[in-house]
């Protein structure tokens, strides 16, 4: 419980109508979840105005009340705060309602279109590894030193960020390895948060339908090492034309990365075998039990950031050598006669390109590479052709499905995807809309030696249909057919 006086210094006022001290007992931006005490923060969203939403909060007993508009009516005994931009006010009320927790643990973030789960995940597991209890939010899960729950948001709302912090702070926790979204910088949900580090990996299409168009995207994107301050590190991917571009305004020290030419990091991929890869990093050799060239890049960046968090170059290496892939990336199921099947969560075109290439690379003889896949409905509808001409290009077979079809119709997101089929490569493509189907044939069609990849949903346990979640796991359903396929 805090006085209202000791949040509000955080923030800039425009006025503030009521009691200045009156208690306040909890945070909240859903008028649902709000009880006597609380503060109730109206936020204009992508699909809803908070500010509908007073009086229902007022009527649940809200002490306080944060937001850009003065209601038109009488609020009676509750306190009114007016502020600019709600979004960016409550970032910083929640940090003070929470004590500042960013000031008592090192927060690492992580950026990019591909690999931040990747890298967040082994960054966490590393320093718990070398004895520094740790916090993870990430896209699958959130952990609090060995406490694991799963996440709902890649980067979830800026009050429940700072109460993660926070449990990560009495929790004992020294460090935080979290992923920062475009929505999550575009949405100030990191508001508030003193970061000791970020990272950035790479930046493809993605995320469109949300920011309409690349510059925005990139903009997002940036805006996360703009804010960072000197005492922090920025370390960048060279490999990506827009790594430099990402720190062109940091105050903070800069540092790069890279598989290919120079920079302040580097590691090279020496052999690559289906269970590892031989890896140099800055011409120290280690075994690593990851398979993937921009794999590389991902443990270079944890390798890196351990590095300029003052850690043994020794110790990390020894560590990266005894970690495991991240649930749903290239995770693997023997389903007999040698043959393997791949569940990866892959769902943007450079990312499908980056598994694909990898499989083609580590494929022998005349084994053939299987893909299925879909693309997810209301989301960026322009990569949907895009992802089935590098499914064409680096598959033998390829079967188009559904992935999360929310609300829209499956058949007609299949015709989008389809509209990017290479000419003369049709008759290497079958269209299944029912995902089980399309995998039990995938598998059926294989034979000895092939490999059958499932891209685009990885570690999520269901299919998302008109709203409804049901349950669905590429991963269970590749293990249902290894032995039923035996019998092939």
């Amino acid at each position: 419980m805090k006085k209202l006086s000791e949040l509000t210094g955080h923030i800039k006022m425009q006025r503030l109508i009521g009691n200045p001290d009156v208690r306040i007992t909890g945070l909240t931006m859903n008028s649902r979840e709000v009880k006597p005490g609380m503060l109730f923060a109206a936020v204009k969203g992508t699909s809803a105005d908070g500010h509908n939403y007073i009086p229902q909060a007022i009527a649940n007993g809200a002490a306080a009340i944060l937001c850009e508009q003065l209601p038109a009516f009488d609020t009676g005994k509750t306190t009114i705060i007016q502020t600019g931009n709600a979004a960016k006010a409550i970032g910083h009320l929640a940090s003070a309602f929470y004590d500042f927790p960013s000031e008592s643990i090192k927060v690492v973030g992580v950026t990019g279109t591909n690999g931040k789960t990747t890298i967040a995940t082994l960054l966490y597991k590393l320093f718990e590894n070398l004895g520094y209890p740790s916090g993870l939010i990430s896209t699958i899960r959130v952990c609090v030193h060995l406490s694991s729950t799963e996440a709902t948001h890649t980067t979830p709302d800026a009050i429940t960020f700072q109460r993660h912090l926070a449990e990560m702070v009495e929790a004992g926790c020294q460090y935080a390895f979290v992923e920062v979204s475009s929505h999550a910088m575009d949405q100030f949900r990191v508001e508030g948060v003193h970061f000791a580090g970020g990272i950035f990996t790479n930046l493809t299409r993605d995320h469109l339908d949300y920011h309409l168009d690349f510059q925005s995207y990139l903009k997002a994107k940036k805006s996360f090492f703009d804010q960072l301050d000197s005492s922090a590190f920025a370390l960048t991917n060279t490999e990506d034309r827009n790594g430099f571009v990402m720190l062109q305004n940091t105050p903070a020290r800069k540092f790069s990365y890279t598989t290919r030419g120079s920079a302040d990091f580097e590691a090279r991929l020496i052999e690559q075998h289906i269970d590892g890869m031989l890896v140099s990093f800055d011409s120290l050799e280690v075994w690593i039990r990851f398979i993937g060239r921009y794999n590389v890049s991902n443990l270079l960046a944890v390798y890196c950031t351990a590095r300029l968090l003052q850690q043994s170059q020794s110790e990390i290496l020894t560590q990266l050598s005894g970690l495991d892939p991240v649930e749903g990336r290239l995770e693997t199921v023997l389903l007999g006669n040698e043959r393997i099947g791949i569940v990866d969560y892959a769902h943007t075109p450079d990312a499908l390109e980056n598994v694909l290439s990898t499989l083609g690379e580590l494929k022998s003889g005349d084994s053939r590479i299987i893909t299925v896949f879909g693309a997810g409905g209301d989301r960026d509808r322009g990569k949907r052709p895009l992802m089935a001409e590098v499914a064409c290009r680096l598959s033998d077979q390829v079967i188009i499905t559904s992935d999360n079809p929310r609300s829209e119709n499956p058949e007609m997101i299949i015709e989008e995807i389809k509209k990017g089929i290479p000419a003369g490569t049709e008759s290497r493509v079958l269209s299944i809309s029912d995902r089980h189907e399309a995998i039990k044939t995938a598998v059926a069609l294989s034979r000895k030696g092939d490999l059958v990849l499932l891209a685009g949903k990885g570690h999520e346990t269901y299919q998302d249909i008109n709203g409804v979640k049901h349950h669905f796991d590429d991963l269970e359903e590749l293990s249902s057919l290894s032995t039923e396929t035996l019998k092939l």
